[in-house]
């Protein structure tokens, strides 16, 4: 991720849809499908399993960043079966996923480990914290959006330092639109962008939500609906979930934004 304002990030989360040699060939697929990708005002970043991330590093190419699904708050201790930044770091990674709402919903991680982990990401590691966000379908039904996703942001990203070269991903991701396969409209999704934006800049000041942060959406996106996404003020990429399981189907995307 540069220091490029018009810059787009699109990241593929394959989340536990692959097993380990699966994993390695769809890594194989991306490299040969991303081989001549040599847009410079794109950055493509894959999150694979945590079993398969040293294998698929070997395969994925130039053209595409790692990314992991997860990690843990301390880099080092007797944490068992969590993952250290350091380790990540080392074996090739260059992005992280914080607090995905699957994780909030079926492991009960809460903002308070999710601000933990930014912390840690950002004084311990050069990794770059892709931070998820996004409100329940009663929360849409309610008019209670915007409480939740400012809420959520301050939760986060509340007294974090962020400055010279660091960068932090913001993914808004309304948890009612993930895998249902009906993507947010994008009009709705203009609007909750300059939400997180203001709410952004209410905490981090203009100057530094400019050169340090993306806003990316999330949410059953794929080929056919990425231009409705793709020129909307706000938005700075996207993360893929289940379209991005299929090298070509997510090189469309990557090319239609």
């Amino acid at each position: 991720m540069s220091d490029n304002k018009n810059e787009k990030i699109i990241i593929a989360n394959w989340k536990m849809k692959l097993g380990f040699g699966d994993s390695v060939k769809l890594a194989k697929d991306f490299s040969d499908k991303f081989a001549d990708f040599k847009e410079e005002s794109k950055t493509v970043v894959a999150c694979p399993s945590l079993v398969s991330l040293s294998e698929v590093k070997k395969v994925l190419g130039d053209n595409v960043k790692m990314g992991a699904q997860n990690v843990f708050w301390e880099v080092q201790g007797s944490y068992t079966g969590e993952i250290s930044p350091n380790s990540l770091e080392e074996i090739g990674c260059k992005y992280v996923i914080v607090g995905h709402s699957e994780r909030r919903k079926h492991l009960l991680e809460n903002y308070a480990m999710i601000h933990q982990k930014v912390k840690t990401l950002l004084s311990s590691s050069k990794l770059i914290p892709i931070v998820c966000i996004g409100e329940e379908a009663d929360d849409r039904k309610t008019d209670r959006r915007d409480y939740v996703l400012m809420n959520q942001i301050q939760q986060a990203l509340g007294g974090v330092n962020i400055g010279g070269d660091q960068k932090i991903v913001v993914a808004y991701e309304p948890v009612w639109a993930i895998g249902s396969g009906t993507a947010l409209d994008p009009e709705e999704a203009k609007y909750a962008h300059k939400i997180i934006r203001l709410a952004l800049n209410d905490m981090f000041g203009m100057k530094v939500v400019e050169a340090n942060f993306k806003v990316v959406y999330g949410g059953s996106v794929t080929s056919e609906n990425v231009k409705n996404f793709s020129d909307l003020e706000d938005i700075d990429g996207l993360l893929v979930g289940g379209a991005s399981l299929d090298a070509d189907e997510f090189l469309k995307i990557c090319k239609n934004i």
